[in-house]
This record gives C-alpha cells, structure tokens and sequence, in this order.
C-alpha cells in the first residue's frame, strides 16, 4: 500500500508496475494526483505551482523516464538566471561569487570577512548552520546576506539549524575565484546543479506527475481518499471514507508527524514531536503587459531584506508562455513568504504586502499593473534541518520499518537535502526496490552519494 501521489508514492508505484508487481493501491486524498508538485488553473486563465518549482536531476535514470514523458516538444529548456537584489542593487547568484557588484564600502567589508575566515578556518565541522556561515563565509556576507536570507527562507534563526544539510544547498566560497572576479569586474552564474533547467511547456509542474500516473493502472489508484487512522498491530489503514484496507508493507509519503499522530503510539508522536517545518505563503501576481527588459531572461530573485516580505520571486511565465492566458497582453510572478511560530505572518494582509515589496524593488510598477493575485498557504513547505533532527529521523524511521513502515518522500523522511523532484520520486522508487527485494536506499541514507557528481548514478552534466 502506498500513502500519497506525489512524486515519492508515484515513483514507489512506477517501480512496482515496471516489476510487474499487482498486489498494490495508491490512495490519495486530493482529487488530483502531485502532492506539492501539483498545478492548479486560476479562473483568469493562469496556472500556478505550489512555489517556485523547477525540474533537473542528478540520477540519469530519472532523466532517461523525464526524456521519455511529455514528448519531444513537452518540454522549454531554460539557462538558469538566478539573482539577489538589494536595496541598491542586482547582485548575481551565487552572492559571494560576484561582490563586485555591491557599493565599494559593502564589497571592501564583505572580502575583509572571507579573508578573515579563511584566516582563522580550523579542521574542526560547524555543529549549526550558523556556526558554518560564519566559518565559511566571515561577518561580512553573513550580516549583508546569508543569515538575513536564510531566516526569511526558513522562518528558524540559522543557529537553530543543524550545519550537515548544506552539501550542494550552498556554494562554498573560493577566495581566488572570488578576488579574480571582484578585480576583473566579472559575473560569476555557473553554479550548482541546475545551471540548466527544463520546464513543461504546458501545465506547469503538475504535469509531470499527471503524465507519470497516466502510465500506471487507474484502477489502482484511488482518489479523495486520506487516510485517517493507522492500527500498527493490526496493519491495517482506515480511510476517511470509513473503509479499512489491510497492508502488508506500507510507503506512507504523508508528513511524518502526522504519520506518528495517525498510529497513536506515544513514542513515535513523542520523537516526531521534536521536528520542525516551514509553512509558505505562496502569493501568484498576474500582470498586465510584458515583463521590464530588466527581468526579461531573470528566472528568480532572492530577497534578503527584512522589510520585502517574500524570500523569492519568480518569474513564472518565463518558464512557458501558457502559464498565463495570453502572453501578449499578460505575464506573471509567483512570490513565496514563509512562515514558523516564531515568524508569523497575516493571511489578511500579505497579498498586498506582496505587491508593495515587488513595487518598492522595481520589479513591478505599481498597484495598476495587477491584473489579478491568486494566494495559497502550504502548510508543510519545507522540512526544517533543526538541530537534532538526525537522531530523531534515525530513531524514527527505524522504528516505523519494524513496523512494515517505510516513511518516505520531502516530508515523510523528513530530509531537506534529498527533497527535491528528483529526489523525492527516487526515494519512492528505491522504497519499493528495498520493500520487494531488498536492494538499498542509497538516496535516504546516502544524500552526499546522490548529490555528488557520481558516474554509477549519472548526473545530468554527464549526459
């Protein structure tokens, strides 16, 4: 049995199909397959994701099914253009790779920091997030950008953050290349994994899971149905229909707290209890005309200020002109605000706050420019790696697989830095290969392997 059609309990499904294995059912309690990925279409016409969603791999199986799911023309490739922007300027992402464009007073102290760091760096790990932004990075970037930026994205002080997520997440500075690029006055934007990107040319994100559950037997997936109640002894599952279905091995992809709330065991809700995730306010602007010149090729910015209430904004009919009715008259942004109990934010009011902050950074006119606003709150936005959350997750997921349990996915285990697509429906997939026939979860508990250039994996940039 599988819980949730997202990208993990689609993926666990696609691997048991191609297996030829029948004994299984997907329950879903949307009426629509995607999980976060899902697209939905607003009433002027427009589709929006569930946040600033983009799709590339570092498993070149997923990219050989991706090359083979929405035909040839199904898909826009994009060059990644990522960037900051300041009170006074546009800065290239990655922030620390081009300092060259901040005012001279920011850039002489942002170099003075890394140089200090890079200084007095031991061999010794950083413990928090905030301990590895200071080690790497120095005073200097850390005030100007990284911990700023960071508390917006994850609405949690970087010092409540445990240091051994970052991996790939985070460009580690390079001293010569940055000094190089100050003095030669050169845009640094070739970094990470998805310097390149694709995108489906017609219904958004959404589409991708739509396509992949097209393949699987409809009659094994059933829609509208969450489940509500889970009887660990007995294996079985109550549906909020009333029905009760038996399971031999369950891949639950529902948030691992509510999975432990769901049980009713007090161990499992007691060591669940001690995570923590981030909600987002996903804010849709649609807007009448053409994007400026400046934001033409710009795919997404990041906002580190405190007063611009949204963390990114995206320029979402980039990605394909059929996101929004009519491309010659309409474009649109897709802005994302995050939020946590110690960062609360007024559903009431941050629509407007939205479109005050695009306006005071110049990414839109004004107020008059605003076709219409298409607003969402996702609860579970991102799995939040707060300090102690490994023992948690090695405790947790362990007792759950005694259990026939295999808790999986962005929010079933819980793990950031192997959440992404990608990620998520491997972790399915692998989930079922493990369940079947034992083979390893490489993804789960080797997110350094997958996040890797590996050549037995096979990144995108060794196609």
């Amino acid at each position: 049995m599988i819980l949730g059609a997202g990208p993990t309990g689609l993926g666990a499904a696609t691997l048991l199909d191609r297996v030829g294995f029948d004994d299984w059912k997907l329950f879903e309690r949307d009426e629509a397959v995607g999980g976060l990925t899902r697209s939905l279409r607003d009433a002027e016409g427009f589709t929006w994701d569930l946040g600033g969603h983009i799709t590339f791999s570092h498993y070149g199986f997923y990219t050989a099914l991706l090359d083979g799911l929405l035909g040839p023309s199904g898909w826009i490739e994009h060059q990644r253009e990522s960037w900051i922007r300041m009170s006074s300027c546009w800065v290239p992402y990655p922030f620390q790779n081009n300092l060259h464009r901040l005012p001279a007073e920011e850039r002489a102290r942002c170099l003075e920091g890394l140089v200090r760091a890079s200084q007095s760096r031991t061999a010794c790990h950083p413990r928090t997030f905030e301990e590895f932004l200071v080690t790497m990075f120095g005073d200097g970037i850390s005030d100007l950008f990284m911990r700023p930026y960071n508390f917006k994205v994850w609405a949690y002080p970087p010092s409540m953050l445990d240091a051994s997520w970052v991996g790939e997440r985070v460009a580690v500075p390079d001293l010569a290349r940055i000094v190089r690029n100050v003095a030669t006055d050169t845009d640094d934007v070739s970094w990470g994994p998805n310097a390149t990107f694709r995108f489906p040319r017609s219904g958004g994100t959404g589409a991708i899971t739509q396509a992949f559950a097209a393949r699987l037997p409809s009659d094994r997936i059933a829609l509208n149905c969450g489940a509500v109640e889970l009887d660990v002894s007995a294996k079985k599952i109550r549906l909020a229909n009333g029905r009760t279905e038996a399971y031999e091995t369950l891949i639950s992809t529902i948030p691992l707290d509510q999975l432990a709330l769901m049980s009713g065991r007090s161990d499992w809700i007691e060591l669940a209890s001690r995570l923590r995730h981030t909600a987002v306010h996903v804010v849709g602007v649609g807007l009448n005309g053409r994007a400026p010149s400046d934001l033409a090729t710009k795919c997404w910015t990041y906002f580190p200020e405190p007063e611009i209430p949204f963390y990114r904004a995206t320029h979402f009919s980039l990605y394909s002109p059929e996101l929004v009715d009519d491309i010659a008259k309409h474009w649109s942004i897709l802005c994302e605000v995050s939020e946590s109990s110690g960062k609360r934010v007024d559903p009431e009011t941050v629509v407007d706050e939205t479109i005050q902050g695009l306006t005071a950074r110049g990414l839109i006119e004004g107020k008059d420019q605003v076709h219409h606003t298409w607003w969402r709150r996702v609860e579970y936005g991102y799995p939040a790696p707060t300090r102690g959350r490994d023992e948690v997750l090695h405790e947790l997921l362990v007792r759950l697989e005694q259990s026939g349990i295999l808790s999986r996915g962005r929010f079933g285990a819980w793990r950031y830095e192997v959440a992404n697509q990608d990620h998520s429906f491997m972790q399915g997939y692998e989930a079922a290969a493990h369940a079947l026939f034992g083979f390893p979860e490489i993804t789960l508990w080797e997110p350094s392997v997958v996040n890797t250039r590996h050549p037995a994996l096979g990144w995108d940039r060794f196609r």
